[in-house]
């Protein structure tokens, strides 16, 4: 049964978005960021920036191995060396429930291609559910797949499509 259905775990006071803190999860380390303080907040990463491009830009997250190559949201600029700050948002092809698993993003160093972690909150009113994959993403699924048909707790895993972005000091 899906949250839309009535079967999700947001309690009457939080309906229209999606999910709560679940403290079961525990507050492990997001790229320096912590967990959002609430399942309505999207998770903020932190990183350093590596390289520059004309559209891309690779952020490293300190004290993992990630250097994700991101679309910088309209009107950022960065230089190498430069500590960045903000949400990264990527679009689901497809995403799968799954019964067990580590989260990650693969590959390691590079544009992410897939994605695999747990849900920690998000937004139905905007179609976004927020995956804890090591750094914390902000994901929408496309069609005909929509953020209430997730719950919190859940471990779900997805191809990316292209053009993960970052948007900085959102």
């Amino acid at each position: 049964m899906t949250a839309r259905e009535g079967g999700g775990l947001a309690p009457p006071e939080v309906r229209g978005m999606l999910f709560w803190f679940d403290p079961f999860l525990g507050d492990d380390v997001m790229s320096e960021a912590a967990a959002p303080s609430s399942p309505t907040t999207p998770p903020v990463v932190s990183g350093v920036v590596d390289e520059v491009h004309a559209d891309w830009l690779q952020v490293r997250m300190p004290g993992t191995d990630y250097r994700l190559r991101l679309v910088p949201a309209e009107g950022l600029s960065a230089a190498v060396g430069d500590k960045v700050q903000g949400i990264v948002r990527a679009q689901a092809l497809r995403m799968d429930v799954i019964p067990a698993g580590g989260r990650y993003i693969e590959p390691v160093q590079g544009r992410p291609r897939r994605i695999q972690g747990r849900a920690i909150g998000g937004n139905v009113a905007n179609n976004e559910v927020y995956i804890k994959a090591g750094p914390g993403v902000v994901v929408t699924p496309m069609a005909p797949q929509r953020a209430s048909d997730f719950s919190i707790g859940q471990m779900v895993s997805f191809d990316v499509r292209t053009g993960a972005t970052i948007e900085v000091g959102s």
